[in-house]
């Protein structure tokens, strides 16, 4: 990991030629934000050299996980880490495990630093990108032990669904980053989603079903947050799945 980090989000530099998975916002952030920023993002970030977006990665850079985290350890990466809730309260859980958030707003990376300071997390790292060039680039090919993706934005507008991360085109990229017989989780409160999860997985070579029945149990591993709850209240049901690697990397 680079010795300094940057102290806010780079400035946009280009656009991409295909559609993403997020739209990043912009907006001030609090004091406590851009101290943690300023003052913890090098021990946590990990510096990317970037392409032509902002959040890109360029290609042919790749991180040595041993180096970036010290040890040699299982690595799991979330992606869409959010406020960092669910990965913080993991990495304590999980000491001798390494952890990557996976995130692309500003504010939530920093909300993860400062929680993980709070609780003295050592084993996490955070990266801000956009998460299909993390695991194409970023990462050394069957660097993951488990990769996760919860709730990512379901795009439930039919003429935005080609936005959503789950894709043939990602089942493939995420087989490479995952070792054989990792896992990759999943987990939203949109059925259609879901749906479409299940079908893609299903066919996606590399990948076999690590659950019996239509869905998997909830994943322990996955603290309840204010989002789950939320979605819970509003009479949405949580639905999860769990694919294990196959073959070679």
């Amino acid at each position: 990991m680079s010795e300094t980090a940057p102290p806010s989000p780079a400035p946009s530099r280009g656009f991409r030629d295909r559609p993403v998975s997020f739209v990043r916002r912009s907006g001030r952030m609090s004091e406590a934000q851009e101290r943690a920023w300023r003052e913890l993002a090098p021990a946590f970030v990990i510096d990317v050299d970037r392409d032509e977006a902002a959040t890109s990665v360029r290609p042919g850079t790749v991180i040595d996980p041993a180096s970036v985290w010290g040890r040699m350890a299982p690595l799991i990466a979330e992606i869409g880490s959010g406020q960092g809730h669910a990965i913080v309260h993991a990495a304590a859980a999980a000491p001798d495990t390494d952890f990557l958030a996976v995130e692309v707003f500003a504010a939530g990376l920093a909300r993860t630093m400062l929680d993980a300071e709070r609780a003295g997390v050592e084993n996490l790292r955070l990266v801000e990108a956009n998460a299909p060039e993390v695991l194409r680039h970023l990462l050394p090919a069957g660097a993951l032990s488990e990769l996760w993706v919860f709730f990512p934005d379901p795009w439930h507008k039919k003429k935005h669904n080609k936005r959503r991360l789950v894709t043939a085109e990602f089942a493939g990229i995420a087989a490479s980053a995952l070792r054989p017989g990792g896992v990759l989780r999943l987990a939203t409160d949109w059925e259609d989603y879901a749906l479409q999860m299940r079908d893609v997985l299903d066919g996606a070579d590399g990948f076999a079903r690590s659950f019996e029945g239509d869905w998997a149990p909830r994943f322990d591993g996955r603290v309840l947050t204010a989002f789950e709850r939320k979605g819970m209240r509003v009479g949405r049901e949580i639905r999860d799945l769990a694919y294990r690697r196959s073959g070679g990397v």
